[in-house]
C-alpha cells in the first residue's frame, strides 16, 4: 500500500547512490547547525562583553542577541535566490555553494579582533559576517530536504527525511560539546582565545563536505526536467511559485516558523536566562543541549521510520502538543537551578519534542511543492518564517523578561504556546491533494508509462 506522504509509482534509488546520498546531505546540515548553534550560544555567553562592552551585561547580550537575528533577516533573500537556482540549475550545486559561503563566514568570525582591539570596526564587521553565514546557510535545509525527499521510494521518505534533522543534531551534539569545553576552562580562556577554536574550525569541516558533496548524485525527479528548468528565468521560477503554490508557501512558513521559534527559545534562550536571571552556571546549560543532542541523534532515526508507517501530520501535532504541556512547566524547573532537572527538561524538549516536529515536517513540506518549485518553494517558505521566528524569538523572550521588573517568564511561555499553535494551524492545510491532482494526469500519458518517478511532475507548464 502507498503511503499517505508519497506518490505512487516512485522507485528506490540505486543502491551506490544512496549511499553517497546520506553522507551529502548530513555534513551541510551538520555544519549549518554547529556555525548557528556555535553563534547563538557566543552571542548568549562571549559576543556581548568582547563586541559590545558595557557597564550593563544584559544590556550587552541583548546586543549580541541583536546580531544573532541579523544573521536570520539576511536569510528570506538567501532562501529565495538559492532556492530559484536550485530548480534551475539543480540541487547539487546549490548544495555546495552554500557550504561553502557558510564555512568561510564562520571561519572568519574566529579570526576577528575585538572591540578593544579595532573599536566599532569590530561589531561591524562581526554583523557583516553574520549576514554572509546567514545567506549562505538559508539554502541548506530546504535544499537537503528536497534531495532527500526525491531519492527516496515510497517505502523510505520518512527515514530519507530524518537525514537533514540527523545532521542538524550532529552539528548540535558537536557545537554544544564545544560549548561545554570552552566554558569549563574558566574566564580567561574564554574570553581570550577559546571562543575562537570552533569557528576557525569551520575552515577544516567545509573542505570534508565540499570533498564529499562532490560524488553526490542528482536527483532523479530534477534530472527528468532539467533542460526544461535551465531555460526558464528567475522571474519565472517565482512567477510559477506565486501563481500555483501560494498555499503551498503558507503551509510551509506556518510550520517551519513554529518550529524555528519552539526550537531557538529551547535552545538559546534558556541558555541565557539560566546565567543572567538565574546564576547558573554557563556550562550547566550548554552540557544539557549536549546531552539533548545525544538524546536527538538517537531519536531522529526512529522517528524517521516512524513516519514511514503513519500520516506525518500526526506526528507533527503530537509533537505540537507536547510543547504545548510543557510551555508553562518549562521555567518551574529553570528556576530550580538544579543541573539534573534543567537537563531532563532539555533533553525532553530539545531531544525528542523538536527533533519530532522538523522529522516529520520535512517530507510533509517537499510534498507541498511539485518537481519544478520544489527547492524555491522550500527555500522561500521556510526561510521567510524562520528567519522572522527563529531570529527574533530568543530576542524577544530576552527583552521581556528583562524589562519585566520582576523578571517574569509568562509571557515568553505565551511565545512558545502561540507557536506551538501555528505549528498545529500548518499541517491541518496540507496541499498534498492539489499538487497531486495538477500531477497526476502525467502517470496516465503515453510518454510516462515508462518513468518510475513521475507522479510528482506537472503536467502541464504555467
Amino acid at each position: 500500500m502507498t503511503h499517505p506522504l508519497n506518490s505512487p509509482g516512485t522507485a528506490s534509488p540505486p543502491p551506490r547512490a544512496a549511499q553517497r546520498i546520506g553522507p551529502a546531505v548530513v555534513i551541510g546540515t551538520t555544519l549549518e547547525w554547529f556555525d548557528f548553534y556555535l553563534y547563538a550560544s557566543m552571542a548568549a555567553l562571549v559576543f556581548g562583553r568582547i563586541f559590545f562592552p558595557s557597564e550593563d551585561s544584559s544590556l550587552s547580550t541583548l546586543a549580541a542577541f541583536a546580531t544573532f537575528a541579523v544573521g536570520f533577516l539576511a536569510r528570506p533573500l538567501g532562501g529565495i535566490l538559492f532556492g530559484v537556482l536550485g530548480d534551475r540549475i539543480g540541487r547539487k550545486a546549490v548544495l555546495s555553494l552554500s557550504l561553502l559561503i557558510m564555512g568561510l563566514a564562520s571561519g572568519l568570525i574566529g579570526l576577528l579582533p575585538s572591540y578593544a582591539a579595532i573599536g566599532v570596526a569590530a561589531p561591524v564587521l562581526l554583523v557583516i559576517l553574520r549576514i554572509l553565514q546567514g545567506f549562505g546557510a538559508s539554502a541548506e535545509l530546504g535544499s537537503a530536504i528536497a534531495v532527500a525527499y526525491e531519492h527516496a521510494d515510497d517505502r523510505t521518505r520518512g527515514r530519507y527525511a530524518a537525514l537533514p534533522a540527523l545532521g542538524a543534531q550532529i552539528g548540535l551534539l558537536a557545537a554544544s560539546l564545544t560549548v561545554t569545553a570552552v566554558t569549563s576552562f574558566g574566564d580567561d580562556f574564554l574570553y581570550t582565545w577559546g571562543w575562537r577554536i570552533p569557528f576557525v574550525a569551520s575552515f577544516a569541516i567545509v573542505g570534508v563536505g565540499l570533498w564529499i558533496r562532490r560524488t553526490m548524485p542528482e536527483t532523479p525527479e530534477f534530472e527528468r526536467v532539467a533542460v526544461d528548468a535551465r531555460e526558464r528565468k528567475t522571474l519565472h521560477v517565482l512567477r510559477d511559485l506565486m501563481k500555483s503554490d501560494w498555499r503551498g508557501l503558507a503551509v510551509v512558513a506556518a510550520v517551519y516558523g513554529g518550529y524555528a521559534a519552539i526550537s531557538y527559545t529551547f535552545k538559546t534562550f534558556s541558555l541565557s536566562y539560566l546565567t543572567e536571571f538565574q546564576g547558573v552556571a554557563a556550562n550547566v546549560g550548554s552540557f544539557g543541549v549536549t546531552l539533548a543532542s545525544a538524546v536527538a541523534i538517537v531519536t531522529v532515526p526512529v522517528i524517521g521510520r516512524l513516519c514511514d508507517r503513519i500520516d506525518v501530520r500526526r506526528a507533527i501535532i503530537g509533537g505540537a502538543c507536547g510543547v504545548l504541556l510543557l510551555a508553562f512547566p518549562m521555567f518551574w524547573v529553570l528556576d530550580t537551578g538544579r543541573p539534573v532537572y534543567i537537563w531532563a527538561l532539555l533533553m525532553l524538549t530539545t531531544g525528542v519534542l523538536a527533533p519530532v516536529i522538523i522529522v516529520a515536517a520535512s517530507p510533509f513540506m517537499a510534498r507541498q511543492f511539485p518537481t519544478e518549485v520544489r527547492a524555491s518553494g522550500l527555500g522561500t517558505g521556510r526561510e521567510i518564517s524562520g528567519a522572522t521566528a527563529g531570529g527574533l524569538a530568543p530576542m524577544a523572550a530576552l527583552a521581556m523578561v528583562t524589562m519585566s521588573s520582576s523578571h517574569a517568564t509568562w509571557g515568553v511561555s505565551l511565545l512558545i504556546v502561540a507557536s506551538a499553535l501555528l505549528v498545529v494551524l500548518g499541517a491541518c492545510f496540507d496541499q498534498q491533494h492539489r499538487v497531486r491532482a495538477r500531477t497526476r494526469p502525467l502517470s496516465d500519458a503515453p510518454e510516462a508509462a515508462g518513468s518510475t518517478r513521475g507522479s510528482d511532475h506537472r503536467a502541464t507548464a504555467d
